[in-house]
């Protein structure tokens, strides 16, 4: 599957969009198998498309990956990731539930090789117990989950 993931986003630079969805002290995480060799948990995201607002993208992303309608809210950092052949700049943002069901959703731009395998809210004890490579690299860089609320500023993975 990772052929699939570097056919599709390799060797171009993909700006994300990013929501940090809280409920009862759990953050919004999904699953994704194809990323790395395992399970890859990271915030429902995903691509810019040309001429769409950032807004526009993030709702779009949420209700595809996780049946979630949402509200954008503040604005909180930014990531740059570079591991050859992929390059991305995520933007993250703190999103409001607003209706919708959650479920797991699909990543329309793979087609028949889906990667979004779980979607769930996560408690921060859960996501410190993911192995660092089993998890957006942000949670590596911060000494608690929990932490990711607070950061703001630009950093690179």
């Amino acid at each position: 599957m990772m052929d699939s993931v570097y056919d599709e986003f390799g060797n171009k630079l993909r700006v994300r969009v990013c929501g940090l969805c809280l409920e009862d002290g759990r953050l919004l995480m999904i699953n994704h198998t194809g990323i790395t060799n395992g399970d890859f948990w990271a915030p429902p995201g995903g691509g810019l498309i040309f001429g769409e607002s950032l807004e526009n993208c993030l709702k779009r992303e949420f209700e595809e990956e996780t049946g979630l309608v949402v509200e954008i809210q503040n604005f909180q950092f930014i990531v740059e990731f570079v591991a050859m052949p992929l390059h991305a700049i995520e933007l993250f943002f703190f999103v409001k539930v607003l209706g919708g069901v959650l479920k797991t959703g699909i990543d329309p731009e793979m087609n028949h090789n889906q990667v979004i395998q779980e979607v769930k809210f996560m408690s921060w004890q859960e996501i410190n117990g993911l192995s660092p490579h089993f998890r957006h690299g942000i949670f590596n860089l911060i000494p608690e989950s929990s932490k990711i609320v607070d950061l703001k500023g630009h950093f690179k993975l």
